[in-house]
């Protein structure tokens, strides 16, 4: 989300975004005046994928009346199926800040039943989740600590509920940044995807992280290197469209969790 947001205040006329699609397409959606570029069209996300449009519909039925977050790690179709979106960082204010008694969080398990420890209202929620963080172990968490018995253990509330209960602190990715360079700890075990260890480490050169399990590896999140961005530079594609009604829908939940604050 934090580049999509600044991918709309850039003056720019042409975004190319190293990452995955669902990514691009939140960029589309609230950048419409600009052209939003993804070099490797194959990149796409696991656990976007667990649920489409006509599923949420589907989902919404077994629950009339009730609102639908949606986590930002999903298409522009299940966006506007959605009342409001959440991110990592805000999911458990977003569920309190529409103060009704039950909510439908999608598509994300994992995240819904963390946000479930924090709040009073009933949570239902679909199926869905991060291949990378949902296969972490309780065993792979203890090996790592036992190898690093002075790290803190820093969680995305994306991995299993288990493994939240072992974490010193569960964190966005946004937030383990805040919380290593707050912190008077040197070491740290991180629980998330591998390529954030970069930049903690250049953020924090006096402290030390290692990943909680070196399988932690998104592999569509690798897919572009700088001959994709050169080749997207040269032709200017591939473009991501997303379709107008389907836009303004999207925009509508994008919006509102933006006025949602963030840990």
């Amino acid at each position: 989300l934090a580049l999509s947001i600044q991918a709309s205040e850039t003056e720019a006329d042409i975004i190319i975004f190293c990452g995955v699609r669902f990514m691009a397409e939140t960029a589309a959606i609230v950048c419409p005046d600009k052209k939003v570029i993804l070099p490797v069209k194959e990149a796409g996300c696991g656990m976007a994928d667990m649920l489409n449009a006509a599923e949420l519909r589907a989902e919404k039925a077994k629950y009339p009346g009730i609102p639908v977050v949606t986590y930002v790690n999903s298409t522009a179709a299940v966006k506007a199926e959605s009342d409001i979106c959440c991110t990592s960082a805000n999911a458990v204010q977003v569920v309190k800040s529409l103060k009704t008694p039950e909510v439908l969080m999608t598509p994300d398990k994992n995240l819904a039943m963390w946000a479930q420890r924090h709040t009073d209202q009933k949570i239902q929620y679909c199926l869905g989740y991060c291949p990378i963080h949902n296969d972490l172990t309780v065993a792979q968490v203890k090996e790592a600590k036992a190898a690093h018995p002075e790290a803190l253990l820093m969680a995305h509330p994306e991995c299993p509920p288990e493994v939240l209960d072992m974490a010193d602190a569960v964190r966005s990715t946004s937030g383990m940044l805040t919380f290593a360079a707050e912190s008077k700890a040197k070491e740290f075990i991180v629980a998330t995807e591998i390529g954030l260890l970069y930049t903690l480490k250049k953020q924090n050169p006096g402290k030390r992280f290692y990943a909680a399990s070196p399988e932690m590896v998104c592999i569509d999140m690798k897919k572009t290197g700088l001959k994709d961005v050169l080749l997207a530079l040269q032709t200017e594609g591939p473009v991501i469209v997303v379709p107008e009604p389907i836009r303004l829908k999207a925009l509508k939940a994008v919006k509102r969790m933006m006025t949602v604050p963030r840990d």
